[in-house]
């Protein structure tokens, strides 16, 4: 009988031009197959998550920068553009947690993005969020939206946020070489890889790319005029907030205020250590911002109820 179905192999494999069918090339050799034959794979039920763990789609989850410890204990991220939504989910008062992650799980390659839960344990995983459509996805969620400013006024003030704060931010943190020795890399490169080669890489692929960034507007980084521009910026928010609670006379913060205080959190963030304070001094000087944070911080982070 084995010889029988040698012999037919052989007249498949002249059949089809001297070529091993291609149904053959996937089958298992006659040995293994007598031993799976005797010993049959038994598929066995999977291990329940832990206790600790939330029901499967039960939350929202945010995927943040930040460390393991910090998304368990509901930490603000160590970085600005995930901490800004972060903190507008929360005045949005949506229930969320959070999630450690990097640019590489983003499907958009950045930072933060958001997967809703599902409607019951058994539902196929909703299609993340991009940061850029978290606006409105909060919209369609929660019936405590945070209002929203707009208007000409309006822009002139996140200008100064989304360029000269942050400019200044991208140059202290990762141009500055004695914050990008001890916090840039603490944050950033540590987790990635313990590799010297490639923490190395990924260094000046991070500086080169804050570098980047500001030469697009500018043909030269001149370190003073950086830190000049951010200072007279805080100097102009800080004249807007005035004596209100929060911006633009609002009894709730809105995206503005999360956007703020996604710089002057960590800027006054003595645990990340910063060694050039250059930039936080400049904002220590306006105490209507100061105390801005404080109340963000003490209103919505360090008051919110474990998940």
């Amino acid at each position: 009988m084995p010889e029988e179905n040698e012999e037919l192999r052989k007249n498949e494999i002249r059949a089809v031009g001297g070529r091993r069918p291609v149904y053959d090339l996937f089958q298992l050799p006659s040995p293994v197959k007598r031993i799976f034959d005797k010993f049959p794979l038994k598929t066995y039920p999977a291990n329940d998550l832990p206790r600790r763990s939330p029901p499967i789609g039960h939350f929202d989850t945010l995927h943040i920068f930040t460390t393991q410890e910090g998304a368990l204990q509901h930490a603000p991220s160590f970085n600005p553009a995930c901490l800004k939504w972060q903190a507008y989910l929360r005045f949005s008062e949506i229930e969320f947690k959070t999630i450690s992650s990097n640019n590489h799980a983003s499907p958009t390659g950045v930072l933060p993005f958001l997967t809703p839960k599902s409607s019951s344990p058994s539902a196929s995983s909703s299609q993340p969020i991009s940061s850029n459509k978290i606006l409105k996805w909060v919209s369609s969620r929660s019936d405590i939206v945070p209002e929203r400013v707009s208007g000409m006024r309006y822009e002139a003030y996140r200008s100064l946020i989304d360029h000269r704060i942050r400019s200044a931010w991208l140059f202290t943190l990762y141009l500055d070489e004695r914050n990008s020795e001890v916090v840039a890399k603490q944050l950033y490169i540590y987790p990635i890889s313990s590799n010297a080669l490639v923490q190395l890489s990924l260094y000046y692929q991070l500086k080169q790319a804050a570098r980047d960034e500001l030469l697009k507007t500018a043909s030269y980084i001149r370190e003073d005029e950086v830190y000049l521009e951010a200072e007279n910026a805080f100097a102009a928010i800080s004249t807007l907030l005035g004596d209100d609670v929060y911006f633009f006379g609002n009894d709730r913060p809105t995206l503005f205020d999360a956007n703020i205080f996604a710089y002057t959190h960590l800027l006054l963030d003595e645990s990340l250590n910063w060694q050039e304070t250059r930039l936080a001094d400049s904002l220590k000087k306006r105490e209507n911002l100061v105390q801005h944070r404080q109340r963000i911080l003490t209103g919505y982070f360090d008051r919110h109820n474990a998940l």
